[in-house]
């Protein structure tokens, strides 16, 4: 078995003992692609069923499925029971570090601000801006929160974003569902660009050329869902009232992802689209306000002058002053060299001897017999949310809160996250054991039957692998060979189908359970996840699908083929 390399400083931790042989995955062990494609996607239908149709609370829905996950990955895909716990514990450990690392300091800091009284500071100053909640929404949701899930990503942005409509008078599962449903373009980009450098990594495509090609696919996008972002919030007629503000937002952020896609590269993609889209909406709003303003529930109101609008000294800064902090935190702990150096001081790598190296994923999944890595990285200080709990004590201290007070704000928001800690852990368990039994790759398989409508079902691969891992970069990991292989049987272009894979992946980001958990926490509604998954699926099949029949388009005209891949 080969060793993980590590970096200078970096532990290297083996448990367990060394396995005693390999085991191959098997993609069809019902012996008919369908009956083995419908074992292999029964679990997450237990899911969803449960959560979306018999309202079961998150963390019995998630338990529920992972049982289903477990029990049909040992007795249909004949996974070795020990590899199937190991796998079970090894998601587990990354659903609380570091997904759940994440949305703890969040919603920590969120509870910070609200304490300080800087929370309803930053409300009065968002109203200063525009006192119509469509624009709020626009701002906030698309803009704000591409921001966040270009710095952060991990849930980062629908946190932030849901807490802060609410604090706007938006209902809080109204607030969520928009916000996960803003949260799609930006998603492929996310996190400083890894999804693209995952896929790159995994297929051995050039980066560059992944890049433009996916920029090219979620442009149209970047346009289209701010308008259906407002049109589902408000209706057509309210969505027509603010159009200017509408395309203005969309448009800067669709040419400044292109630009720098194709010129720069994935990594700072979704920061500066969104920053220029910030500072195009701020501007555009000193000038032009829409002829109505509505409130929250969308009733009409007549907007108090600017000058009326409540201030005192030092207004903006205190308004600001915590999530300047975490932005600042954010961007310094998403660069390389810094996370590279607090990686050489802090970062334990776990191997999973037992799993690790001992799932041979075969073809026609992957070109030939690759060993699946079972590496657990505890990577404690350079983890985005070792930087995001940082910043909420700093910003908890410049707002003048007693330590005293801080720490008791941290321990009443880990008591209030205690079933979203279970929640997270097992449906990430639940995604570990479907990877390694093979179960996600028997469910691409059986899309890559489609022949030439496989551009179109192709797409939807990328969105089952979002939506059930909760991570398009995950799903770029799960899926990427299998893309790659597949269009080069059928004769296409596999930057294309790699690039798919991303478009369609951002689609299912708004249904992930994980996205939910984080949704229903931050806006203190855990237990709701049946009515917001209700809430955004329609929303996610609606526009993966026509994702897919982008690709199509883009697949099936040998014009745009060229243009696409210039």
């Amino acid at each position: 078995m080969s060793t993980p390399v590590s970096s200078p400083g970096t532990a290297l931790v083996y448990l367990f003992s060394e396995p005693i042989a390999r085991w191959a995955q098997s993609y069809d062990p019902a012996h008919h692609w369908l009956l083995s494609a419908a074992w292999a996607a029964l679990p997450l239908c237990v899911l969803l069923v449960t959560m979306g149709v018999f309202r079961v609370k998150g963390h019995l829905a998630a338990l529920a499925g992972l049982v289903a996950a477990f029990l049909i990955a040992i007795g249909i895909f004949h996974l070795p029971i020990t590899m199937g716990l190991l796998a079970t514990a090894y998601g587990a450990a990354y659903g609380l570090f570091p997904i759940a690392w994440i949305v703890f300091p969040v919603l920590f800091l969120y509870q910070l601000t609200h304490r300080s009284g800087s929370f309803t500071l930053l409300q009065q100053s968002l109203v200063g801006v525009t006192q119509d909640s469509r624009l709020q929404l626009l701002l906030i949701a698309f803009a704000f929160g591409a921001f966040f899930e270009g710095s952060a990503g991990f849930g980062t942005p629908v946190a932030i974003c849901a807490t802060i409509l609410i604090g706007l008078g938006f209902p809080p599962l109204q607030a969520a569902g928009l916000s996960l449903l803003a949260n799609t373009a930006p998603v492929a980009f996310g996190g400083l660009g890894i999804p693209m450098v995952a896929l790159h990594g995994i297929t051995g495509l050039d980066t560059l050329l992944l890049s433009r090609v996916a920029a090219r696919m979620i442009a149209p996008f970047c346009i289209l869902v701010p308008f259906w972002l407002i049109c589902a919030y408000a209706g057509w007629a309210a969505m027509l009232e603010i159009w200017p503000a509408i395309l203005v937002a969309g448009g800067v952020y669709s040419m400044t992802l292109l630009l720098v896609a194709t010129l720069h590269g994935p990594w700072l993609v979704d920061i500066f689209s969104s920053s220029f889209t910030i500072i195009a909406l701020l501007v555009l709003l000193r000038f032009w306000q829409p002829k109505r303003a509505l409130n929250p529930a969308l009733q009409v109101i007549s907007p108090a002058p600017r000058a009326a609008v409540k201030r005192q000294d030092g207004f903006l800064k205190q308004a600001i002053l915590p999530w300047a902090i975490l932005s600042l935190f954010i961007i310094l702990w998403g660069l390389p060299k810094w996370s590279q150096w607090l990686d050489s001081m802090s970062s334990i790598h776990i191997v999973i001897t037992g799993l690790h190296q001992a799932v041979l994923r075969m073809p026609p999944a992957v070109p030939t017999p690759a060993a699946e890595a079972a590496v657990f990285n505890f990577n404690w200080l350079s983890a985005t949310g070792t930087g995001i709990f940082i910043a909420a004590i700093v910003a908890g201290f410049a707002m003048k809160i007693k330590p005293g007070t801080i720490a008791r704000t941290g321990v009443e928001t880990f008591v209030s996250m205690r079933f979203t800690f279970v929640t997270i852990a097992a449906l990430m368990a639940l995604g570990f054991v479907t990877r390694y039994a093979g179960m996600d790759a028997t469910l691409g398989l059986a899309f890559a039957r489609t022949g030439h409508l496989y551009p179109f079902f192709g797409t939807l691969i990328g969105w089952i692998g979002t939506a059930s891992t909760g991570s398009d970069t995950s799903s770029n990991v799960l899926f990427g060979s299998l893309q790659k292989l597949t269009a080069q049987q059928l004769g296409i272009s596999a930057y294309l189908m790699a690039a798919a894979n991303s478009a369609g992946g951002v689609m299912g980001k708004m249904i992930a359970p994980q996205s939910i958990v984080v949704a229903t926490t931050a806006t203190d509604h855990y237990g709701k996840e049946g009515t917001l998954l209700r809430y955004v699926i329609l929303h996610s099949l609606a526009l993966a699908s026509l994702a897919g029949l982008l690709v199509l388009l883009y697949t099936s005209v040998p014009w745009i083929t060229r243009l696409v891949l210039r």
